[in-house]
């Protein structure tokens, strides 16, 4: 079995944030999508361990931004290559909130939509939610961001790693921090929790 067949799929790429009290959070994800109408409801997964599946566990409400093509590598890295467990990823932000108080992306979007939970379902890796669309409105006339646009042109290739005086005993996913344990990272290696490539593994060095 191939699992990079998986990326023949077509996707977009959002940011999704919620609130929970004065605290806001944000992650990059490319797995939301229009699941019904009447009324319009919307599937979003989410990794199970991020912080933003947890706050939106807790506030049962999320915003979907759709990036748009002006959409930089430093926006996606901002809110989807670090924990919002380590760092505020608003701070210095005054980003535009939704009539509910919610934060969405003011820049590189192109639409935005304000999602109330109504199924939450726990698929291991990821939680499921199901939500309403209480509102949507176009923030732009740029073009969406298509997950294939990021891996072709957003992306920075990966360099070849200098010769470490260190010894390499593993490699963790910069996503979702899961370890795996050897010197080799197969080139082809994806990850088994969030499905990312090898090229977002960084080395982990013996002590």
């Amino acid at each position: 079995m191939d699992p990079k067949a998986m990326y023949s799929l077509t996707y977009g790429v959002f940011m999704v944030a919620t609130r929970v009290g004065d605290r806001m959070n944000g992650c990059i994800t490319n797995t939301a999508i229009q699941v019904a109408a009447n009324p319009t409801r919307l599937a979003l997964s989410c990794i199970s361990t991020n912080l933003t599946t947890e706050m939106i566990r807790e506030s049962g409400v999320f915003t979907v931004s759709i990036l748009d093509q002006t959409c930089s590598f430093e926006t996606i890295r901002h809110f989807g290559l670090q924990s919002g467990r380590n760092v505020d990823k608003f701070a210095g932000m005054e980003p535009p909130l939704t009539g509910n108080g919610l934060p969405y992306m003011g820049w590189s979007a192109c639409a935005v939509m304000n999602c109330r939970v109504v199924e939450t379902h726990d698929l291991g890796s990821h939680i499921l939610f199901i939500a309403e669309i209480d509102d949507m409105f176009r923030t732009g006339e740029e073009e969406p961001l298509t997950y294939a646009d990021y891996q072709n042109r957003l992306k920075p290739k990966k360099a070849e790693p200098p010769k470490a005086t260190r010894k390499i005993i593993g490699w963790r996913c910069k996503i979702c921090q899961y370890l795996y344990e050897g010197e080799e990272l197969p080139k082809d290696f994806v990850c088994p929790v969030c499905g990312h490539d090898a090229s977002d593994f960084e080395p982990v060095y013996a002590d």
